[in-house]
Order: C-alpha cells, then sequence, then structure tokens
C-alpha cells in the first residue's frame, strides 16, 4: 500500500479512557512516551488542556517525539445562542493547535468539530437509518451555516477542519453526515467505528467521500454487543463499557478493506487509532497491550 508514505499513525487519550483534562489516571508525559515507546508518530489532543497548552504543549511533544494530529471540539450548532457562548471554546482549541509544532503541512492538527451530545440518542445510541433526522428539515440550513461558520473560523487561522458525525449526536448516521456535506464546504472525519453502529458501511463511504475525507479514525466495533447493550435500555457509555469498540481486527468493520479504499483514493494525512475505552473500571495495562497490538495490526495490514 502507497499509504505508508501518505499517512502518520497517531494514538489518542479516549483510548485510555481520558475524557477529563483534569485529575486523569495516565499524566501526558507517561502518556505521549508510552505512545512513542510503541511507534505511534503522533496523538489526538484528547480533551483540550490535558496534553497543556502553548510552551507546554510544544516542549511535551518535542520531548516525546510525536506530532498533533488534531483534537475533539464539540460546539452547539442547533442552538444559535449557545454555539455563539461555545466560539470561546473554539477559539482557546485553536490556541492550542497553533501552538504546536508541524513539521510538514500535510499533518497539522485538524480541528475535530462535533455536536454536543443529544440526550436522547446518547440514551439509544446507533439510530437505525431509516429512522428520521434528529434534526427537522427546516433546521438544516441554519445548522449548516453555523458548521460553515465554524470551519471559516479555524481557517482563518491557518488550520483545516473535519467535522465528526458521532454516535449520540445530532449528525450520527451516514445519510446526515451526506446531508452536511452537501450544505457546507467542510471534510469529514472518518471514523469506521461509529460509522459501522449507526447502520452505515465505512468501505463505500471511503469512495463516496473521496475528496472530502480530511481525517481518519480507525476503529472497529463489535455488533453484537451493541445490540445487546440497546436491546438491554444501555446509552453510549454502556456501549462502551460492554467492548463496543474492540480492538482492530476484532469486531465487525472491514478496516483492510477501508485501508484499500483510502490507498486508491488518495488518502493522505493522519490515521489515528481509536479504540474508546470506558471512564471508570478500566484495566490500564490491557489498554497498554491493546494499543501495542492495534499498531502490529495495522502494520500487518498495510504491508
Amino acid at each position: 500500500m502507497q499509504l505508508t508514505g501518505r499517512t502518520r499513525v497517531a494514538g489518542a487519550p479516549v483510548n485510555y479512557g481520558i475524557y477529563q483534562a483534569t485529575d486523569p489516571d495516565v499524566g501526558p508525559e507517561d502518556l505521549l512516551a508510552s505512545l512513542a515507546a510503541d511507534g505511534y508518530t503522533g496523538v489526538d489532543s484528547g480533551p483540550i488542556g490535558y496534553l497543556g497548552t502553548g510552551e507546554v504543549l510544544t516542549r511535551r511533544l518535542t520531548a516525546a517525539g510525536v506530532g498533533l494530529a488534531g483534537g475533539w471540539v464539540d460546539l452547539r450548532f442547533a442552538d444559535p445562542d449557545g454555539f455563539t457562548a461555545d466560539l470561546a471554546q473554539l477559539d482557546a482549541a485553536l490556541d492550542v493547535f497553533t501552538a504546536a509544532p508541524v513539521d510538514d503541512p500535510r499533518f497539522a492538527p485538524r480541528p475535530t468539530l462535533a455536536c454536543s451530545a443529544n440526550p436522547a440518542r446518547m440514551a439509544r445510541p446507533g439510530t437505525p437509518p431509516d429512522l428520521a433526522s434528529a434534526l427537522p428539515a427546516a433546521a438544516w440550513p441554519g445548522f449548516a451555516a453555523r458548521v460553515q461558520q465554524a470551519v471559516d473560523r479555524c481557517r482563518d487561522r491557518g488550520l483545516e477542519p473535519v467535522f465528526h458525525y458521532h454516535l449520540g449526536t445530532d449528525v450520527e448516521t451516514e445519510a446526515e453526515a451526506d446531508r452536511l456535506l452537501e450544505l457546507t464546504d467542510v471534510a469529514i472525519c472518518l471514523d469506521t467505528g461509529h460509522l459501522t453502529l449507526a447502520g452505515g458501511d465505512p468501505v463505500a463511504a471511503v469512495h463516496r467521500w473521496a475528496g472530502r475525507t480530511g481525517q481518519v479514525h480507525l476503529k472497529d466495533a463489535d455488533l453484537a454487543a451493541h445490540r445487546r447493550t440497546r436491546d438491554a435500555g444501555g446509552g453510549l457509555g454502556d456501549v462502551v463499557a460492554a467492548g463496543g469498540f474492540c480492538a482492530l481486527g476484532a469486531g465487525d468493520v472491514d478496516l483492510a478493506g477501508v485501508l484499500r479504499g483510502l490507498d486508491e483514493t488518495g488518502y493522505t494525512g493522519w490515521l489515528v487509532i481509536e479504540q474508546d475505552a470506558p471512564e471508570r473500571g478500566r484495566n490500564l495495562d490491557r489498554i497498554r497491550a491493546d494499543q501495542r497490538a492495534n499498531l502490529r495490526w495495522l502494520a500487518e495490514v498495510r504491508r
């Protein structure tokens, strides 16, 4: 595969169950050192501030020898007043991303824009694609205009953002992601696990979104674990705790097909390996072993 020369591989704090910047079980220096020792060349920011800001961030990334792949910023796109209030949060994130050292513009940090949580969908994640959109048809133009405003704000700071459809949010399904791409010029963050659990086909999406994919989150998914959790009335946190996002190659996502498609369509950028861990009750030794195994799996498939 030619992907080897066009991509770099990053890990992510979410793999360690880190969803808050304060009092994490794994400190940023330890996480970065672990990733670097395993052979990762980049990292997602995790919660803004976890890896540090300004000179602290630069020092930590430089010491570990890893680049910043980007990071999550959720905004209330469906709420005009809430969105306006959230722009300060976006600006703070952009301050972090622009402080990161970049040795190749192809691998500059990607601000990863997403919707804030939709409580109804968080409680029943993975809405079947035949159900109605969370957004009424009349709401889409305003919603998309606010996404475009955020996109333009990122570009004003010299960064190219991506939009991350995500379980438990207003943009969850493949059809909803398609609609957003029709109404804006934002690139997509292709998350293979979230798309699968929302009823989508990541291999087909690679080809349909060719030229519009600006970031890739390589994530496997266990459809049976997802189905059992939903049948029991569990929400997104329960899906994660039940192993809904499993080690690469252990689930139902055709990741090899995704990688072939990315190769065929000329994708260039970060491959962020994600295996969401629960916020509580996680086994850090198992997590570290999984991250090493995930990287080995990827290396074997790319040969």
